[in-house]
This record gives structure tokens, sequence and C-alpha cells, in this order.
């Protein structure tokens, strides 16, 4: 749902974010999602998951009937029951979420709710991207600050040279140097994450001012900012 997300609003997955919300029904679900949750942020390339109660009031649910299922049985008074479901308050959702039944009177006549009676989903909010699924909810932050703009530069370089190494036929324990054109768009990015380019790459970095030579790439990173930047094999080690 997470990955469905980031391909809705056009984020790729070497993009970092910052966070996801996932409303829990119950402290079972929430071990449940605990116990896997260090993969769930790997694999989503999320820096955290905030857990949201029931009684939260930060994701809004909103209701409406299953005219499907709903016309057949109660068409006389379909009118009357599709606005007093869709008049619920947030503690009937969440009742009807938890497989409660709401009961009510309409012109005399008794009428059971259940959950797969109505649609449930939630109401967006702005800066996230907000996805629903049977029981699930997920809210993803979807604001991308500078400081994440610039760790997606840096992950997205990482898979470029990794490419570019594989292509020349070197072995994952090949050193190299990484020569990397300074660009307004992409020196804070590199230099503030230089160490983690290092130990991705097994690479010695060095920006500098121009391609001094020949066999400089042009790449294209996140968002199509580019790169200039040359790899060879470091022949000292």
């Amino acid at each position: 749902m997470i990955l469905s997300l980031r391909k809705k609003t056009n984020i790729r997955v070497r993009q970092p974010l910052n966070k996801v919300m996932i409303p829990v029904l119950d402290t079972h679900f929430q071990k449940q999602l605990q116990a896997v949750e260090d993969i769930i942020l790997s694999e989503t390339n999320i820096k955290q998951m905030e857990y949201i109660t029931g009684d939260s009031e930060v994701l809004v649910k909103k209701i409406k009937p299953d005219f499907k299922i709903l016309g057949p049985k109660y068409g006389k008074i379909m009118k009357q029951l599709a606005s007093m479901i869709n008049s619920l308050g947030q503690e009937d959702i969440h009742k009807l979420e938890n497989n409660e039944t709401l009961t009510f009177e309409i012109n005399g006549q008794k009428v059971d709710i259940m959950r797969e009676d109505v649609e449930i989903s939630t109401r967006d909010i702005p800066g996230w991207s907000v996805i629903s699924m049977d029981k699930l909810t997920v809210a993803l932050d979807i604001t991308i600050t500078d400081e994440l703009k610039k760790e997606g530069l840096a992950r997205e370089l990482v898979n470029r040279v990794q490419n570019m190494r594989k292509d020349m036929g070197l072995e994952v324990t090949d050193r190299i140097s990484l020569q990397i054109v300074k660009a307004e768009q992409t020196f804070e990015a590199f230099q503030l994450f230089k160490d983690y380019i290092c130990t991705e790459t097994l690479a010695d970095v060095a920006l500098v001012e121009k391609p001094l030579n020949n066999g400089f790439e042009d790449v294209e990173l996140i968002n199509g900012v580019p790169a200039k930047i040359k790899i060879e094999k470091d022949i000292k080690n």
C-alpha cells in the first residue's frame, strides 16, 4: 500500500520520506506491525512509522452506504437510511470497523448496519496521501524537505555508480575512484552524504570544478536532476 502511494504520487522508492501513519484497531494488530516494522521501513525507504489509536483525530474517516447491498433490503426507506449513515460520527464508524453492528429504527422498521453494508474511507490530509484497503489505512507523508531531497540525490547517484561498476565488470570488492563535477543542484547533497556515497560504492570521491579529461558520463538523477561523473578502478587497491 505504501509503494502504491509512492507510485500514485510519482515519488521513487530511492527518495526517502519522513513518516507513515497507520491507525491501529487493537494492540494485537499493533504488535504484528511492530514485529516487522524495520522490514517495512527499509523496503519502502521511510524514516519512521507512527501508530494512530482509534480515538485520534489526525485521520478522519468518512462513510457512505453501499447502495448495491442496502438497496434491495431497504428500498422504501433507503433515502432516510442513507442520510442516517452519512451523518454517523467517528465513534460509530470505529464500531463498524471493529465488526460491531449498529441498530436503527426508521418508520417503525428495525435496521441493522454492519461493516459490509457501508464504504469507509479516510479524508486526505494536506501534505499526505492516504489509502484504505479493508480494515487497513495508510497515510504517507509526501512532503520532501530539503534534507530528504539531498539524501534522495545521493541514493540515486549510488545506484547509477553501482550500475556503472557492473557494466565495467568490476568485482564487488574492487575499490574505485569517483570524480563528480560540481553543480549547483547537487553539490550540497554530495558533500553532505559523501561518506555514505564512499561506503556504498567503495569509492574515493573527488568533487571537481570541471571535467579534467575524457570518460565523464552524464547521468540523470531524481526529478531529472543531471550529474556528470567518471569512475575508474583504483589500481592502488
